[in-house]
């Protein structure tokens, strides 16, 4: 049985549709959250192995906003792009075609890797008058504070691909790899919010269209960061970063900050690389007060 959300109560009263796009010749799934006649519209971007389900905790706390968030090209509902990689080229025209044809002129929001696409996408001229990144990768993933499990993390991904199909996709999905990741990024004590966690780890983080794919978009993963793009994005940007991050210090995401010609910096206190699942409420008031 899937473990009760905390923020389900929140999320219920925002309407929801699920809808389609052709993108690229592939067709992305995509759902539409708040009142269509919203005064702002946000592109959500969601993290690596992830799918949409991953910002709804955020999306809670923004009832006033239209928000669109589509799962990411071989992840979740949407398949592989036909005839491309996922290298980061391949996400950033996927985002920005997305973009052109379902939500033009909104503003861009990314989590973890999606804070990277974005990031490239509208460094590369994808229209936004604001761009959000939360959690964002702001230095190389193999230096940073668990640099030596990211690099385990190089050599599993490597073994699920190139070993035999049956087990290198068993290996992928393990639950019990899902759970030791799940247990080091979780900060939380409240045991409840832990177990929840958890759970949606284990329900949405093996949704990948096949390991090659899942190897692909790791190393694009980890072979980028958003200090390739921040000197050339003018437009302003809002940093919510985490002061107990394994994936970036804190430290890392205020020299980011500075990197960008107009950002701000929102610190979340007590808190690691899941501030969309542990403080949902404190990144959405961020948000709001931005935009």
């Amino acid at each position: 049985m899937p473990v009760a959300s905390p923020y389900a109560s929140r999320l219920a009263r925002i309407p929801v549709e699920r809808r389609e796009a052709d993108v690229l010749g592939a067709t992305t799934a995509y759902w539409t959250y708040g009142p269509a006649d919203a005064e702002t519209t946000v592109l959500a971007v969601h993290g690596f192995r992830g799918d949409h389900h991953g910002l709804e905790p955020v999306v809670a706390h923004l009832p006033e906003a239209r928000i669109v968030m589509p799962d990411l090209p071989s992840f979740g509902e949407t398949p592989p792009l036909p005839g491309r990689g996922l290298d980061l080229e391949a996400f950033s025209d996927w985002l920005t075609a997305f973009a052109d044809a379902v939500a033009p002129g909104a503003v861009v929001l990314g989590h973890s890797f999606g804070s990277i696409v974005a990031s490239s996408a509208v460094a590369r001229g994808l229209p936004t008058p604001r761009l959000i990144l939360v959690n964002p990768i702001g230095a190389p993933a193999l230096e940073g504070p668990r640099g030596l499990l990211t690099r385990l993390a190089v050599l599993y991904y490597w073994a699920g691909a190139r070993l035999p199909s049956r087990i290198g996709t068993w290996l992928l999905r393990s639950r019990v790899v899902v759970r030791v990741m799940s247990i080091a990024m979780a900060k939380t004590r409240d045991r409840r919010l832990r177990r929840w966690i958890h759970d949606q780890h284990d329900r949405f983080f093996s949704g990948f269209s096949d390991r090659e794919a899942l190897r692909e978009a790791f190393v694009t993963s980890v072979s980028h960061d958003v200090r390739e793009f921040a000197p050339v994005i003018s437009q302003p940007t809002l940093l919510v970063a985490a002061d107990r991050d394994d994936i970036t210090s804190i430290e890392d995401e205020r020299a980011l900050r500075g990197m960008f010609p107009d950002a701000r910096l929102v610190e979340l206190e007590g808190v690691g690389h899941l501030i969309h699942y542990e403080k949902p409420a404190e990144a959405a008031e961020a948000i709001r007060s931005f935009l």
